[in-house]
């Protein structure tokens, strides 16, 4: 199991890593003299980095910031009213390159991205890249989302599952839906309870819909958000992680994670621009087991006891999905309870 769920070589880097970002407060990029081929690179973000998935870009960026590549900026937690006010701002002080989340602005962004032809924007967004310089990106991480399924299906003895997600879009939906193909391939007698909370990061309102769910006889969940896994520790119930790899925080609850690695989305991106041949494209591959850019966190401190046969189908499927011969389908419709 270690060979086939082990976290690869960058992965433990970042681990290791100390994030080092540098706030931008008054828009202005500051920082040491850097390498020749550094670029500008501006972060803008809706959420605080706390926010794991905003964090999962943070962390790359930093992570290339601290290796001299790119001089790095960001702004943190910009209302979505403000949002193209920041992007123009960033666009006006010549950055090379802007990344950031356009799921509810996504119109204002691209207007932007037309207005600076020049500027290369990378953009968390479920729509199409828009030519010349606007590319797109998620984290689709459905494949080890549909792995860690698996090992729910296979760990649950009432048989009902619990899920808590942000907001039922495409990027979060398609995750959930996996999660539950995977469950089942193993469990066709698993159900699933159901519930999104409005909001991308309210830890104490997930904790609350998850606790409803261990009420009605949840044994399992799946934490989508921060805070599902508060409850399942205090309920003694196991829990899987999403997009960050939590179980160092709560070693006796949560079995595994999908974890996504936004470092190959990033390194390609800096590489085409420094290059000169950044254009529209769609970097959702980036996010997939075979490019790193997710994977099924090792078992840690549960290894061992999860059951060989459990671990052996698990094993097996990750092998069968590298390989292709395994498709994990993507579904971005909203899911609903079965319970």
């Amino acid at each position: 199991m270690r060979d086939v769920l082990r976290i690869n070589r960058r992965a433990l880097l970042q681990h290791a890593a100390v994030l080092t970002g540098t706030v931008a407060t008054s828009g202005l990029f500051v920082g040491k003299a850097f390498a020749a081929d550094t670029i500008k690179v501006a972060g803008i973000y809706t959420q605080p980095i706390e926010q794991q998935w905003i964090g999962r870009i943070h962390k790359a960026l930093s992570e290339s910031k601290s290796r001299g590549e790119i001089e790095y900026s960001f702004s943190e937690r910009v209302s979505n009213a403000d949002y193209e006010r920041v992007m123009r701002q960033y666009a006006e002080q010549g950055v090379d390159l802007i990344v950031g989340e356009s799921f509810a602005v996504e119109t204002a962004a691209r207007q932007v991205a037309k207005e600076y032809p020049k500027i290369a924007f990378l953009i968390g967004s479920s729509g199409k890249p828009q030519a010349p310089n606007f590319s797109v990106f998620d984290n689709y991480i459905q494949e080890p989302a549909y792995l860690s399924g698996m090992l729910a299906g296979g760990l649950s003895k009432s048989n009902m599952i619990g899920m808590v997600g942000g907001y039922p879009i495409p990027e979060v939906n398609r995750l959930m839906h996996a999660f539950i193909d995977g469950a089942t391939a193993v469990n066709p007698n698993a159900k699933f309870f159901i519930t999104f909370i409005g909001s991308w990061f309210d830890p104490p309102k997930a904790k609350e819909a998850a606790f409803a769910m261990i009420d009605r006889g949840a044994d399992v969940l799946y934490a989508e958000r921060q805070g599902v896994s508060d409850a399942a520790k205090e309920r003694g119930k196991l829990s899987f992680g999403n997009v960050i790899d939590t179980q160092k925080d709560y070693p006796s609850t949560v079995v595994a994670c999908a974890v996504w690695d936004m470092a190959p989305t990033v390194e390609a991106a800096i590489a085409k621009v420094k290059a000169k041949n950044f254009s529209a494209e769609d970097y959702g591959k980036y996010s997939g087991l075979a490019f790193k850019g997710s994977y099924l966190s090792p078992l840690g401190s549960f290894e061992g006891k999860v059951p060989p046969e459990l671990v052996t189908k698990v094993t097996a499927a990750q092998k069968d999905i590298l390989e292709g011969k395994l498709k994990v389908k993507v579904t971005d419709t909203e899911p609903k309870s079965t319970v």
